[in-house]
């Protein structure tokens, strides 16, 4: 594919920085998107190459910019099946397992969910100039349900858009050790790296973290722990997970926050993302996607009300 090329010949009412100029003309790119091929010489004012970002527009001249086209990505598509709920042009609708990782990282550079994606999805129109899909929000490793990529820059900022402006409505389903201290709660309590251990996050100062809010409400209850609907009103890293254990009651199968040994017949932490509510770019209307509990944490819950047994 070659270069799609664009010119533009600025008005009055439009002078100022050449960045705010182009971004006007390109709603789909983000200003760093349009900073960086300036910077990267695809943009003539007037014939001439300009590289600064902040080159001041006048009224009557010529900017010509190239777009090139998205680069293929590094990573490799894996045949791995995918439980999609839902999928358009803009973007897919995932219900990751527990165990799946979402993005590469040291450790994890194949087997993720990007990984998957790229094979299920290979006309892929890319994102930030690359054939990948975007990750709008993060699932822990082991931590099941739904989960957001967008095919498009377009989409991408969309939706990270809603969640930022916490148009989002998120519900997870969380079996706990213990109760918590009301049936219904609210927990306010910013959230930073853990000053003992830096792989970890914790409760923290304000000035040493960052504003997190988690609502909860009791579904069932058991001798020794409670099924939780929780609410995250933020997003910050193992959030619910931190706050949980905050309260005295953490998440079972939380070998990281919660207990040394797991309290229920589970090789991973019950937290599952249930539910979404989201507006979906071209679209009025708020939708809601659902993803059952994954069958080894419903027959934790038979267990726990004495329907089966081990």
């Amino acid at each position: 594919m070659e270069d799609q090329v664009f010119v533009f010949t600025c008005e009055s009412h439009q002078e100022g920085r050449l960045d705010k100029f182009l971004v006007a003309h390109f709603p789909d790119f983000s200003r760093s998107q349009i900073q960086g091929l300036i910077r990267d010489g695809f943009v003539r004012v007037s014939g001439k190459l300009v590289q600064k970002t902040g080159f001041p527009v006048e009224a009557g001249m010529e900017v010509e910019i190239r777009v090139p086209p998205p680069q293929p990505t590094s990573l490799e598509p894996e045949p791995i099946p995918l439980d999609i709920l839902f999928e358009n042009q803009d973007l897919v609708l995932v219900n990751k397992p527990a165990g799946m990782v979402v993005h590469p990282s040291a450790g994890h550079d194949r087997g993720t969910l990007v990984h998957a994606a790229l094979a299920h999805i290979p006309d892929l129109e890319g994102i930030h100039g690359e054939e990948r899909p975007g990750v709008v929000h993060r699932l822990d490793k082991d931590t099941s349900g739904l989960i957001l990529l967008a095919k498009n820059d377009r989409a991408h900022r969309w939706l990270q858009d809603q969640f930022r402006l916490r148009r989002v409505q998120k519900m997870y389903l969380a079996l706990v050790d213990g109760h918590p201290p009301t049936p219904t709660g609210r927990i306010e309590a910013p959230i930073g790296r853990d000053p003992r251990n830096r792989q970890r996050m914790a409760v923290v100062p304000p000035e040493k973290g960052r504003e997190s809010i988690t609502e909860y409400f009791t579904r069932e209850e058991f001798p020794s722990h409670a099924l939780l609907e929780v609410h995250p009103l933020t997003g910050r890293t193992h959030q619910i997970r931190v706050h949980l254990a905050f309260i005295g009651c953490p998440v079972a199968g939380d070998l990281v926050y919660g207990r040394k040994h797991s309290t229920v017949p589970l090789d991973r932490h019950f937290l599952h993302a249930y539910r979404l509510t989201i507006q979906l770019p071209g679209e009025q209307t708020p939708r809601t996607f659902e993803a059952p509990l994954p069958p080894e944490l419903e027959q934790v819950l038979q267990i726990l009300r004495g329907r089966t047994t081990l």
